[in-house]
Protein backbone atom coordinates (compact mmCIF):
# COMPACT_ATOMS: atom_id res chain seq x y z
CA UNK A 1 0.00 0.00 0.00
CA UNK A 2 1.02 3.46 0.32
CA UNK A 3 2.34 5.06 3.40
CA UNK A 4 4.12 8.27 2.95
CA UNK A 5 0.88 10.59 3.82
CA UNK A 6 -0.24 7.99 6.35
CA UNK A 7 2.85 8.72 9.01
CA UNK A 8 1.73 11.20 11.30
CA UNK A 9 4.66 11.14 13.99
CA UNK A 10 6.67 8.93 16.30
CA UNK A 11 8.40 9.12 19.58
CA UNK A 12 11.61 7.61 21.42
CA UNK A 13 11.85 7.06 24.93
CA UNK A 14 14.49 6.47 27.41
CA UNK A 15 15.19 3.11 28.59
CA UNK A 16 16.44 3.95 32.01
CA UNK A 17 18.30 2.37 34.38
CA UNK A 18 17.47 -0.96 34.59
CA UNK A 19 18.81 -1.84 30.72
CA UNK A 20 22.53 -3.07 29.85
CA UNK A 21 22.94 -0.48 27.14
CA UNK A 22 25.15 3.05 27.18
CA UNK A 23 24.19 6.08 29.32
CA UNK A 24 22.16 8.22 26.95
CA UNK A 25 20.88 5.92 24.39
CA UNK A 26 17.83 4.78 23.60
CA UNK A 27 16.40 1.75 23.28
CA UNK A 28 12.56 2.14 23.87
CA UNK A 29 10.70 3.75 21.06
CA UNK A 30 6.58 4.28 20.02
CA UNK A 31 5.56 4.55 16.43
CA UNK A 32 2.25 6.35 15.78
CA UNK A 33 0.86 5.49 12.05
CA UNK A 34 -2.41 7.13 10.44
CA UNK A 35 -3.13 5.74 6.86
CA UNK A 36 -6.01 5.07 5.21
CA UNK A 37 -4.09 2.07 4.09
CA UNK A 38 -5.63 0.64 7.61
CA UNK A 39 -9.33 0.46 6.47
CA UNK A 40 -9.47 -3.23 5.68
CA UNK A 41 -6.08 -4.70 8.09
CA UNK A 42 -6.90 -6.36 11.11
CA UNK A 43 -4.64 -4.38 14.28
CA UNK A 44 -2.03 -7.70 14.25
CA UNK A 45 -1.16 -7.60 10.89
CA UNK A 46 -0.61 -3.25 10.56
CA UNK A 47 2.18 -4.52 13.50
CA UNK A 48 3.19 -6.87 11.19
CA UNK A 49 3.63 -4.58 8.53
CA UNK A 50 5.66 -1.95 10.86
CA UNK A 51 7.89 -4.33 11.82
CA UNK A 52 8.59 -5.48 8.52
CA UNK A 53 8.90 -1.75 7.56
CA UNK A 54 11.49 -1.33 10.08
CA UNK A 55 13.43 -4.50 9.93
CA UNK A 56 16.68 -2.96 9.40
CA UNK A 57 16.38 -0.28 12.71
CA UNK A 58 15.06 -3.24 14.77
CA UNK A 59 18.27 -5.12 14.50
CA UNK A 60 19.97 -2.69 16.72
CA UNK A 61 19.45 -2.45 20.51
CA UNK A 62 15.72 -2.15 20.37
CA UNK A 63 14.36 -3.19 23.81
CA UNK A 64 10.68 -1.90 23.04
CA UNK A 65 8.42 -0.90 20.70
CA UNK A 66 5.31 0.34 21.01
CA UNK A 67 3.28 0.71 17.70
CA UNK A 68 -0.12 2.55 17.02
CA UNK A 69 -1.73 2.31 14.08
CA UNK A 70 -4.96 3.45 13.16
CA UNK A 71 -7.17 4.53 10.17
CA UNK A 72 -7.97 8.26 9.51
CA UNK A 73 -11.55 7.21 11.29
CA UNK A 74 -9.89 5.89 14.37
CA UNK A 75 -7.43 8.54 15.07
CA UNK A 76 -10.35 11.09 15.11
CA UNK A 77 -12.33 9.20 17.34
CA UNK A 78 -9.50 8.98 19.61
CA UNK A 79 -9.09 12.85 19.28
CA UNK A 80 -5.52 12.52 18.11
CA UNK A 81 -5.00 11.03 21.89
CA UNK A 82 -1.98 8.43 21.69
CA UNK A 83 -2.57 5.61 24.99
CA UNK A 84 0.52 5.63 27.00
CA UNK A 85 3.29 2.82 26.51
CA UNK A 86 3.26 0.34 29.44
CA UNK A 87 5.45 0.60 32.24
CA UNK A 88 8.96 -1.24 31.67
CA UNK A 89 9.80 -4.21 33.67
CA UNK A 90 13.48 -3.96 33.03
CA UNK A 91 14.18 -7.09 30.84
CA UNK A 92 17.46 -8.84 30.71
CA UNK A 93 20.58 -7.66 30.95
CA UNK A 94 23.22 -9.23 28.72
Amino acid sequence: GEWGSGVVGGGVGRGGGSHNVPRGSESHFKVVLVAHAFASVPLLERHRLVNEALADELKGPVHALSIVAKTPAQWAKASGAVPPSPPCLGGSKA
